[in-house]
């Protein structure tokens, strides 16, 4: 099971608004998990080869979820106190399982897609603007276009959309694994014996 370290802040606004979906800062062994964690809708940055105390000073800075299968990362001052929010991902987990966990001990719903490449939310591009960012093959073959808020790249359900799908699903799916299993145990154990 993870460890969730909660950050200070966090108090009811009493709006009932829906709060806003939390950013992830993933440490130098989870890179593949921040991909995917931007497929399931969630902002997540990541930087190869970033010092463990670099990390930590990033996401306090940030307000980000520090995400780590570093045991070690969590005691430093900053975890420890609360000051920053993080939670420790198990190794040897693939990368969708690892989404799936993130997505389960923290209770998140998959959202609408973000940037695969740097976590930037997605607008719908028209055809005519997107001309001359794609092959010309790709602006005459697909409808529907989008942008990302970020780094402006363009995006288009070609070939790998289906990967992505079916990798978000799995993710999903894991999260809801235990959850469904625990519910069937519980529906079992009530049943009469033979």
């Amino acid at each position: 099971m993870g460890v969730l370290v909660e950050g200070a802040g966090g108090e009811a606004t009493g709006a009932a608004e829906e709060p806003a979906a939390p950013s992830f800062l993933c440490d130098a062994m989870l890179g593949g998990l921040s991909r995917w964690l931007r497929g399931a809708g969630y902002d997540a940055a990541f930087e190869h080869g970033i010092d463990d105390g670099e990390l930590v000073r990033r996401a306090q800075e940030t307000g980000r979820v520090l995400l780590s299968s570093d045991a070690g990362v969590f005691e430093r001052r900053p975890l420890r106190t609360a000051a920053v929010r993080g939670l420790y991902v198990p190794r040897g987990l693939r990368p969708m399982e690892q989404a799936g966990f993130v997505l389960r001990e923290l209770g998140l719903p998959v959202r609408d897609p973000r940037c695969m490449a740097c976590g930037g939310a997605l607008a719908a591009a028209p055809r005519e603007g997107v001309r001359g960012a794609v092959p010309e093959v790709v602006a005459e073959r697909y409808d529907e276009f989008w942008r990302c808020e970020r780094c402006g790249k363009v995006l288009w359900k070609g070939s790998h959309w289906e990967g992505i799908v079916a990798g978000v699903a799995a993710a999903a799916a894991e999260a809801a694994a235990p959850a469904a299993a625990a519910a069937a145990q519980a529906a079992s154990d009530r049943k009469p014996s033979p």
